[in-house]
């Protein structure tokens, strides 16, 4: 009898001294992503695909960025929506993340397109505000007070941008809409 009361006792011990394990779910809402949708300039109602829509961000890889890193975020494709991240910036300060977006990407392998590329530069500016999920996930950033300019050129294909919502702080819904 003893020998089965330090039993349940030991088991009682071991079950409660264990605590849950500290997992991040995979649906839990983490930094967001800038959500673009183009449209079409004269329909505005209308999503508009951009043809072959290569998109550069400036010194998303390094601390500071700069022009001389470029990264590809999205490669030669058609689309009307793309996900695109910002730089994570010190809290409560203004940030800027730049975007270098090129229409009619040539990607060499038809020889007898003669469509020159277009390239268009927007920059997104906001302030990165850090926000506590939990102790497995730690911290996200959402992105306040965002405004979204394209920067003059010659050549805009680019007709108007709209900021769609000013806070950026999920997926769920588009930021920013660009008429072409």
């Amino acid at each position: 009898m003893k020998k089965l009361q330090i039993l349940i006792l030991f088991f009682i011990t071991v079950f409660y001294s264990c605590e849950r394990d500290d997992i991040c779910a995979a649906t839990t809402s983490t930094t967001p992503r800038l959500i673009i949708e183009f449209y079409d300039v004269i329909n505005t109602d209308d999503l508009k695909s951009v043809t072959r829509l290569t998109v550069y961000g400036e010194g998303l890889l390094t601390e500071a960025p700069t022009t001389e890193t470029l990264e590809t975020l999205v490669f030669n494709t058609n689309v009307n929506r793309i996900e695109l991240p910002l730089i994570i910036g010190n809290e409560n300060e203004q940030n800027t993340t730049r975007y270098i977006l090129e229409k009619d990407t040539d990607d060499r392998l038809d020889e007898d397109d003669t469509t020159e590329s277009n390239v268009d530069i927007i920059e997104i500016n906001y302030t990165t505000e850090f926000v506590y999920v939990s102790r497995a996930c730690g911290y996200k950033s959402r992105f306040i007070g965002h405004s979204t300019i394209v920067e003059s050129d010659s050549d805009l294909w680019i007709n108007n941008v709209e900021t769609v919502e000013t806070t950026i702080e999920n997926e769920n819904t588009v930021h920013v809409r660009i008429f072409h």
